[in-house]
């Protein structure tokens, strides 16, 4: 027999928010300054784009709104959060180290909502800490949808074992208001309904999709080939830039030339692929045989590092800082980062290297990471070696280990050529 429902439960999906302050604060600091004082001092901005869905059985209520910060640091924002309807949770150090209790504190609060009467739908941990990857196996195995938001590299388990996963890049566009409707922007973060609903209709123009569209089918029937998905996104781009803000409602490229039809095949596959069906099909695909086994293929499987090559790295870094070296000296603001890897991504593309803007944005967080300073004193080599730090450490988070062979093959790798030993 069907449960009844109670005329007084309001509609939406049920939700519960903990925030790790500190955690997250300090990721967004080395990425982006503006974005962290925004997140600390208005989190009912971005907690409202996270509540919206569209209808309003597709959007979210946060019955549980919980923030844990370290008071001695951190007590300065603790009336923003108040004032926003956060519950804020001290969390002091408790050790010699400095080691606050926001981890014990926090999972003790979701395990009581989990186990509680309050029949929570989906539950999200700000924090890019992969010691609550158990946290989220518990959701998992309640059947509870859960979403990870991050603002620092996650663990390879810690990011698999969520639901959907806030990118940095992601949060840092909802935090600086860049995605015009920040949550149909971030579509992994979009509750099942409004996603189902987002796919069926596409906020997109007819006149502007066409320009778009008649170009990609053009380059894909001509070409000798399977076509890099960077390179077929940049001629999208150029026939209609208004498609940069989120692909005319898809979110990204990858779903947005899946719907073009016409014979136009795509495939995530490697970085992303486009084909003409009528004369190739997913066969036609470089075969992971074609690429030579190494250092790289297992790094990326296991850390998300960007499949790219060698030679691609060494375009990008060399791209990166010739478009820094172009950008007038301000110090009272950051470097628009959204913009360098749309430049960077168009840059490499022009120079026979085509990689993805999702490639180059990954790059430049992992450069945030180890506090290298994107200003015009950047030099290529600078950044590969500062990149291939980052790389190294996610490496270690994962638990790799490398021969000495491998190390140097890696550094190479990594580094574009840069460094050798």
């Amino acid at each position: 027999m069907k449960e009844a429902r109670s005329p007084f439960r309001r509609p939406g999906i049920r939700a519960a928010m903990f925030v790790d302050f500190d955690n997250v604060y300090t990721g967004l600091l080395a990425l982006d300054p503006l974005a962290a004082k925004r997140f600390a001092e208005d989190p009912k901005h971005w907690a409202d784009a996270l509540s919206a869905g569209g209808s309003a059985e597709s959007s979210r209520r946060f019955l549980i709104r919980n923030c844990y910060l370290n008071p001695v640091v951190y007590s300065k924002y603790r009336t923003y959060w108040t004032r926003a309807g956060f519950r804020v949770i001290d969390c002091p150090s408790l050790t010699q180290r400095g080691k606050s209790s926001t981890d014990i504190n926090l999972v003790l609060d979701a395990m009581d909502a989990l186990s509680g009467g309050g029949g929570i739908d989906e539950f999200f941990i700000a924090s890019a800490d992969a010691d609550f990857t158990s946290l989220i196996q518990r959701f998992r195995a309640a059947d509870k949808m859960t979403t990870v938001i991050a603002a620092g590299a996650v663990a390879f388990a810690y990011r698999e074992m969520a639901d959907s996963v806030v990118e940095s890049h992601d949060f840092v566009a909802i935090l600086n208001g860049t995605t015009g409707e920040p949550i149909h922007a971030v579509a992994s973060v979009q509750p099942p309904q409004a996603q189902s609903a987002a796919k069926a209709k596409p906020k997109t123009s007819s006149k502007s999709v066409s320009a778009a569209v008649r170009e990609v089918c053009e380059f894909v029937r001509t070409a000798p080939g399977p076509v890099v998905g960077a390179m077929v996104a940049h001629r999208a781009l150029t026939a209609d830039p208004s498609l940069k803000t989120d692909w005319g409602g898809c979110g990204k490229f990858g779903t947005w030339v899946a719907q073009i039809g016409n014979g136009v095949e795509y495939s995530p596959s490697r970085g992303g692929w486009v084909w003409d069906a009528q004369r190739f099909s997913s066969d036609d695909l470089p075969a992971d045989a074609d690429v030579e086994p190494g250092i790289e293929e297992r790094v990326t499987r296991v850390t998300d590092v960007p499949a790219l090559s060698q030679a691609q790295f060494r375009q990008l870094f060399q791209a990166m800082a010739a478009r820094l070296r172009e950008t007038p000296v301000n110090r009272n603001e950051p470097v628009n980062r959204n913009e360098l890897s749309r430049l960077v991504r168009d840059d490499c593309v022009t120079a026979g290297q085509p990689v993805s803007r999702g490639a180059v944005n990954f790059v430049i967080q992992g450069l945030g990471y180890v506090n290298y300073p994107l200003n015009e004193n950047a030099a290529a080599d600078g950044l590969a070696a500062a990149w291939t730090e980052n790389v190294e450490e996610l490496c270690r988070v994962a638990l790799m280990e490398f021969d000495n062979g491998e190390k140097v093959a890696l550094r190479r790798w990594a580094s574009g050529g840069y460094l050798e030993a």
